[in-house]
């Protein structure tokens, strides 16, 4: 019996050192787990990026990000210059821009999603994250977009999205605190100060 209570207690002792158990007897894996951040339900939902490859939105989680709905073949398709400079800028800081192809306005998005990453990439050097094409506004909208236009925002309100490149603001807990309009560029006063309050708080 010695022999067994010594063996047990140098088996405790070994896990306290690799740090498996801590000194009152708790895991340590447990408690990391308890801690971690609750996933907003703007970034609770599963889509594919341009690849097909699935992503969880989730990896956003702390981050301040912008939803934008974009097309190829539009008045305001140039505005991937801007909003890649604004990556390039803020995405240290903790920003992410995504990018969300859709043609529901003026078929201004007809391509594959894999003639939209050549486009994207030759045309804009883009490098912030493109989902699939999908569906932004009506009954048939993606489900993240059927949350995002449901929020009370600002300047814009809720409804659908009106045209391509209008542009939601997510903050590090996940709240919708900007809605701007197509024409408003990403260089803009009014945009570009709303991204630099998110990311200092």
């Amino acid at each position: 019996m010695k022999n067994y209570k010594s063996l047990l207690a140098g088996i405790v002792a070994m896990a306290m050192v690799s740090g498996y158990v801590s000194p009152n007897g708790i895991n340590r894996i447990v408690m990391a787990d308890e801690k971690k951040t609750e996933v907003p339900k703007s970034l609770s939902f599963k889509m594919n990026n341009l690849e097909e490859e699935s992503v969880d939105l989730a990896k956003y989680a702390g981050k301040v990000v912008v939803f934008v709905n974009v097309a190829s073949k539009c008045g305001y398709t140039k505005q991937y210059a801007g909003l890649e400079k604004l990556y390039k800028t803020y995405k240290d800081k903790g920003l992410v821009i995504v990018g969300v192809p859709c043609n529901q306005f003026g078929a201004q998005e007809a391509g594959t999603n894999k003639e939209i990453r050549t486009f994207c990439t030759s045309t804009y050097d883009v490098t912030f994250d493109m989902l699939a094409k999908v569906d932004v506004k009506n009954s048939t909208a993606c489900d993240l977009y059927k949350y995002l236009t449901a929020q009370e925002t600002t300047p814009l309100g809720k409804g659908d999205v009106k045209w391509n490149f209008e542009k939601f603001v997510l903050d590090r807990k996940g709240n919708v605190v900007g809605r701007f309009g197509s024409s408003v560029a990403p260089e803009s006063k009014e945009f570009v100060s709303l991204i630099e309050s998110a990311l200092a708080k």
